[in-house]
């Protein structure tokens, strides 16, 4: 099977090599373009190409002007990465066909979830969907969305995160150092209560089912179901 090919637009080089290195360890064709104008010839020369990440400022042609051509010759689906806050530019992106926002500055790993979510929507998915599904909390990798008793909780990247690790470790006492290592990395120089703060939250907005969280004390803490 043919790899799925995304065209990335942005003027800065340095976040393309960023994009481009998460996307190809999830096994996509990625084509780089560093202006408007290289962006509509990388998509005259690509007309596989099945989604399309696009800088709005950027020299020669701005994002909008590059959608605006593209949307006369194509549907493709395109993700838009826009300044934290620029709602304005939000707004008129979804007038010409935008399909999602993503604002700088941005989690690589949501990127990557975001761009699976558009593709499965758009009937380009990847076959391997990564889907959790553990005691009535439905959990897919890919789209970065967690849902229980069908509704879909609004998770930050780290509790979605150490949701994840819960429910991969079912059953297993796991202490406040372990949890720390694995959801936070070893660079990780803060206080190890930060666990506890975020397993506050993430009880919270998992209503009843937060209470499968269970707290070892003087230890850290096991995600246990009972059947």
């Amino acid at each position: 099977m043919s790899q799925i090919k995304i065209l990335v637009v942005d003027d800065e080089a340095r976040l393309r090599k960023l994009v481009r290195d998460f996307l190809v360890r999830e096994n996509y064709d990625v084509i780089e373009a560093g202006d408007g104008q290289e962006a509509l010839d990388a998509f005259s020369d690509n007309p596989d190409v099945a989604l399309i990440l696009l800088d709005v400022m950027m020299p020669k042609l701005n994002g909008f002007d590059v959608l605006k051509t593209i949307r006369q010759l194509s549907d493709v689906p395109v993700i838009m990465l826009t300044a934290k806050g620029e709602e304005d530019d939000e707004l008129q992106g979804f007038s010409l066909g935008v399909d999602e926002y993503i604002s700088k500055p941005f989690s690589p790993k949501v990127l990557v979830a975001r761009v699976n979510a558009v593709l499965r929507r758009s009937g380009e998915a990847p076959s391997n969907e990564n889907l959790l599904s553990v005691g009535g909390i439905e959990m897919s990798i890919d789209a970065h969305e967690v849902v229980i008793d069908g509704k879909r909780l609004d998770l930050s990247v780290k509790e979605f995160e150490l949701l994840e690790y819960f429910l991969r470790n079912k059953g297993l006492a796991l202490s406040r150092e372990k949890i720390l290592n694995s959801v936070w990395d070893y660079d990780y120089f803060g206080d190890a209560r930060t666990i506890d703060t975020h397993v506050k939250k993430l009880r919270s907005k998992m209503g009843d089912k937060g209470d499968y969280i269970k707290t070892i004390w003087g230890m850290g803490y096991k995600f246990e179901v009972e059947e």
